[in-house]
């Protein structure tokens, strides 16, 4: 085994030198990844501390307030008397009182403060519970407008006017309970009206739908409508840092390797059929000159679109980030606009795609958007045109589509929360099955 090994490395290396250099920019590329690796961690264990530290703050506070209003420190004249504050903290007997203060305690002393933390998140981001409902009943959990009032905005309420709306009706319908996807929408797009809903106002995480958003606003950016723009062809040279980001961040990947010269329209075409962070970066960085950068172009994407008060992005691959967040319904407004951009549409409804040969891929590579491929073979009494798909543990499996009925009649359909990428498929299908015509109906 040993020999082999350094025949192969005889016949790789002729120049001792070369391979010198080689290892060393291996061993320093190593470096950088587990540094990366490292300071992720610590942001991740910061992060971590800080919700511990507020939440034992507003424990602190709530047991305080309690123990005021007790001791009666508030008189008819509104004075307030220190004194009596403290004198009243000595002698309380409250059981209360000392239980809320040991449990303090103990999580000061154990510095285990994911308990507490956690519980206060379920509190705070806990929404109401979805349920199935009859014609003329609003979906449960869906009683405000789409879009309003579930998710807060971290910039400000000077949102544009929505180019695309829905709304439900009197006959908007719930999911069946075999739905495993705990969130989705179903729109007519023609009418706008939201055909059946689950809890698609509530907050989600976007996972890799975020990509749909990144796509449309490189689009915009560039000046790309119809795929003939000259710019298309310009390219962009992956880097060493875009390639370790996701392999920190374990993404997936198009599989461009460094110093790779990629067509700008392959960076497109490789963000959205393999769901590659390779391709998404390269073209936010080309696009913006960095990640961050473009992430700020993307929220003021949706600024325009009037989806800033409940969406917001951090990244343009779809990392899990409390602050990277959506609602089901805002991805099918987003869909619905990347689809009125036909290179974005022509992106999004390839199901393969052949990425152009570079001297690191001579033979280029086969692209291939799977939840297409998969749902073609389904009945879903129509043709699904476009679609993208998600995963993080947060967000479970999910996935965006646009179909076109026998008429050709468009739906927007978004799920997720689905157990599997197999079952997110499926859940699809049956609402696609339910409520659209029957291709033998007349």
């Amino acid at each position: 085994m040993e020999q082999d090994r350094e025949q192969y490395e005889t016949e790789l290396y002729e120049d001792p030198q070369e391979e010198i250099a080689e290892r060393e920019r291996h061993l320093q590329r190593m470096k950088r990844i587990e540094e990366m690796k490292r300071e992720k961690q610590r942001a991740l264990r910061m992060q971590k501390l800080t919700l511990a530290g507020a939440a034992v703050l507003l424990v602190a506070a709530g047991f305080g307030i309690g123990a005021l209003i007790r001791a009666g420190l508030s008189g008819g004249d509104g004075k307030t008397n220190p004194k009596s504050y403290m004198q009243t903290q000595q002698d309380s007997e409250d059981p209360s009182d000392s239980e809320t203060a040991g449990g303090i305690s103990s999580f000061l002393q154990g510095g285990d403060f994911g308990e507490l933390r956690d519980h206060l998140e379920q509190e705070t981001d806990q929404t109401s519970p979805g349920g199935e409902t009859t014609p003329g009943q609003e979906p449960e959990g869906n009683a405000e407008p789409p879009g309003k009032g579930t998710v807060e905005n971290p910039g400000g309420t000077d949102q544009d006017e929505p180019a695309f709306t829905a709304a439900s009706t009197s006959v908007t319908l719930g999911f069946d309970p075999e739905i495993v996807s705990e969130y989705g929408v179903l729109i007519d797009v023609e009418k706008q009206e939201i055909l059946a809903g689950r809890e698609y106002a509530s907050r989600i995480s976007p996972a890799s739908m975020t990509k749909i958003l990144t796509v449309l606003t490189a689009a915009d950016a560039l000046g790309i409508k119809d795929g003939t723009e000259e710019v298309l062809n310009d390219t962009f040279t992956m880097t060493i840092e875009i390639t370790d980001y996701t392999y920190v961040n374990e993404c997936s990947i198009a599989g461009f390797e460094v110093g790779e010269e990629i067509p700008v329209r392959d960076l497109f075409y490789g963000t959205i059929l393999p769901s590659g962070a390779d391709a998404a970066v390269g073209l936010a960085t080309y696009v913006a000159g960095s990640h961050e950068a473009f992430v700020e172009l993307m929220n003021e994407k949706l600024k325009q679109m009037g989806l800033s008060e409940t969406t917001h992005f951090t990244n343009c691959v779809g990392l899990y980030d409390e602050s990277h967040y959506s609602t089901v319904y805002d991805i099918a407004v987003i869909l619905k606009e990347a689809a009125d951009n036909p290179f974005c549409r022509e992106i999004l409804s390839a199901h393969t795609y052949e990425l152009a040969a570079t001297e690191q891929h001579p033979d280029g590579i086969l692209l291939s958007n799977w939840f297409l491929r998969r749902i073609e073979d389904r009945d879903t009494h129509g043709v699904v045109l476009c679609g993208k798909t998600g995963y993080v543990t947060q967000s479970g499996s999910c996935a965006a589509s646009l179909s076109a009925d026998k008429d050709g009649r468009e739906y927007l359909c978004v799920t997720a929360g689905s157990t599997s990428s197999k079952q997110c498929i499926n859940d699809q299908r049956m609402l696609y099955e339910k409520f659209l015509p029957s291709p033998d109906s007349v």
